[in-house]
């Protein structure tokens, strides 16, 4: 629309520089970890349907973990400090820590002004798959969730089992309060085994078909005590669509595990900032 400058290669041959280097983030010892595990115990585990969600606890210490069942299949996870829904996941501040994408050693931060790691990832059984020739990735932090307003907004359409509505009952469930009460605390997701992007021509966000297949699973370490909800997809494996009953759907299953934590650990305390402040 408008005229290119001179300079305009200059412009664009600029070096980027990375907003938030990771080095001087505290690095978790993902062998500690993977080693204290050997030692605990399933305390629960939940079976959640083919477009659907459920709830689930984690105490602090505690490891769960999340495996594709039957077909390949993509869930939404959303997670809140178990004693304050007000503290949950923060996708927008994970991503400007750790990339778009999550993997082994890579940790799900909460909002402001707690700003503290909820989990930790130690162990991805995709982890091989990396980036493709699409730019494409797994486990996202870019995408937001599907949901019944944006899907009127471009089809006209009502759909209620998207992401977002499944969250919002599953909470509203677990919580013994009306879906009205708990909508606003449904946060953007970590969109687990989902295989994303962004297109290199238009930067529009893209999904394809995940790699997942039945018996893949993550795991995390909760660094606090743990308020889960997860949505297997009406997408399935997202390789055509989502939001609609057309594609193959599976269900998730989510472990929890209980046991002695490493020697060292302890809960994660919300950020040193919040705590010198008072806020």
């Amino acid at each position: 629309m408008s005229n290119i400058p001179a300079d305009a290669e200059a412009r664009r041959a600029v070096e980027p520089v990375i907003c938030y280097p990771e080095d001087t983030l505290p690095k978790p010892d993902v062998g500690a970890y993977l080693e204290a595990f050997t030692g605990y115990q399933k305390s629960d585990e939940v079976l959640v349907p083919p477009r659907d969600a459920r709830c689930f606890r984690v105490p602090a210490g505690g490891v769960f973990r999340i495996t594709s069942v039957e077909a390949p299949q993509v869930g939404d996870l959303n997670l809140w400090h178990g004693e304050n829904l007000e503290e949950r996941f923060f996708s927008g501040k994970t991503r400007a820590l750790h990339g778009t994408h999550v993997t082994t050693g890579d940790r799900l931060w909460s909002s402001l002004p707690f700003l503290r790691p909820l989990a930790t990832i130690i162990e991805d059984t995709l982890d091989w798959y990396g980036f493709d020739a699409f730019g494409g990735n797994v486990h996202d932090v870019i995408g937001t969730r599907c949901d019944p307003y944006t899907g009127q907004l471009l089809s006209g359409d009502e759909y209620h089992y998207c992401c977002h509505s499944n969250l919002t009952r599953a909470l509203a469930k677990e919580l013994s309060v009306s879906v009205r009460e708990v909508e606003r605390h449904v946060h953007d997701v970590l969109n687990v085994f989902m295989c994303t992007g962004f297109t290199r021509d238009t930067g529009q966000y893209f999904m394809k078909a995940s790699p997942v297949r039945p018996g893949d699973h993550l795991t995390f370490f909760a660094e606090a005590p743990l308020l889960g909800a997860l949505s297997a997809c009406p997408g399935g494996d997202c390789s055509t669509t989502h939001s609609s009953d057309e594609a193959r759907c599976a269900p998730l299953l989510v472990e929890v595990f209980e046991g002695e934590p490493p020697s060292d650990w302890s809960p994660a305390e919300a950020s040193a900032y919040s705590r010198s402040h008072g806020t």
